[in-house]
């Protein structure tokens, strides 16, 4: 298996994932903008705006290559040499407060040493949580999880927990999902058996999230509802800017920036010493974004 291989397919998922989103949305279209990377590689970056259900989206392919930085180097103990990591980047922020916000990240990286690994994960950010649609989430990754391991989903369930958690607010950012970083081959699972499981995940994402656009974007909500997603929205760039290991990585491999902060919400909102009423919607939705919860 070679890195051009999972490369193609990364493009293919990208291809497949922006039909079935505007197939759903049923107005936007994605708007691609190609580019190249300087000290080498490009991208292809895909943006959806001012749809009938989504906002703004980007699904994003990058297939970057070159001397591995420094401080790169220096984060993840490794020695010195060429790295080339390729993957797709989604995250979809809806028009509307009651349909929720996801993010997925497929990913492979390699070294010319011969390290080479999968990461990835995907995970849902609701607005208001509403239980059936986190099992219903929930369910469908553990499904996908257990075509390939019966340890994945618990795993990577609490990779994601402890991942996605915004530790300055003392919350999870929404009601997690799966993460996975540096799967390489073992004694127990090859290279290509990696690659099967991720190939898994994102195929996982289309059908998930189209279903759950189609299943909220009809609720009603008003101005309330509204000023609790700008909030929330603002938890979301907190976690972006401040603990996301991809935005990081963009950045310190001097990655394309309109790329990188393609995944922060077109508006957001931050209010002093913000209190949710008691007995309130706003209320149960912060007492479940907490880790830990068996949602399946």
């Amino acid at each position: 298996m070679q890195k051009e291989e999972i490369s193609s397919w990364f493009q293919q998922l990208q291809d497949n994932i922006c039909r079935q989103i505007e197939a759903t949305d049923g107005k936007a279209r994605f708007e691609e903008d190609l580019w190249t990377r300087d000290a080498g590689g490009g991208g292809r970056t895909r943006i959806i705006q001012k749809g009938n259900i989504l906002e703004k989206g980007g699904v994003l392919f990058s297939a970057v290559h070159g001397e591995t930085p420094a401080n790169i180097l220096r984060a993840l103990h490794l020695e010195e040499a060429e790295f080339y990591a390729t993957g797709v980047s989604i995250v979809m922020h809806p028009q509307s407060p009651m349909v929720p916000i996801i993010h997925m990240n497929v990913r492979y990286f390699e070294m010319s040493n011969g390290i080479k690994w999968f990461g990835g994960g995907i995970d849902l950010t609701p607005h208001y949580v509403e239980e059936a649609d986190a099992r219903f989430f929930h369910k469908k990754l553990k499904q996908a999880c257990d075509t390939h391991h019966p340890s994945y989903y618990a795993d990577f369930k609490q990779w994601a927990d402890d991942y996605f958690y915004i530790k300055h607010r003392q919350e999870t950012r929404g009601i997690g999902g799966i993460f996975f970083d540096r799967l390489s081959a073992t004694d127990d699972f090859s290279i290509e058996q990696r690659f099967r499981f991720v190939q898994s995940v994102g195929e996982t994402f289309a059908p998930v999230y189209t279903y759950l656009m189609q299943k909220n974007a009809a609720l009603s909500y008003g101005e309330p509802e509204k000023e609790w997603q700008m909030v929330r929205r603002g938890r979301y760039v907190e976690f972006n800017l401040v603990y996301d290991k991809g935005t990081k990585f963009g950045l310190d491999t001097e990655g394309r920036t309109e790329s990188i902060l393609m995944s922060l919400p077109p508006q957001a909102q931050w209010h002093y010493n913000y209190q949710v009423q008691p007995g309130s919607r706003e209320e149960k939705t912060m007492s479940l974004l907490k880790k830990g919860i068996d949602w399946v």
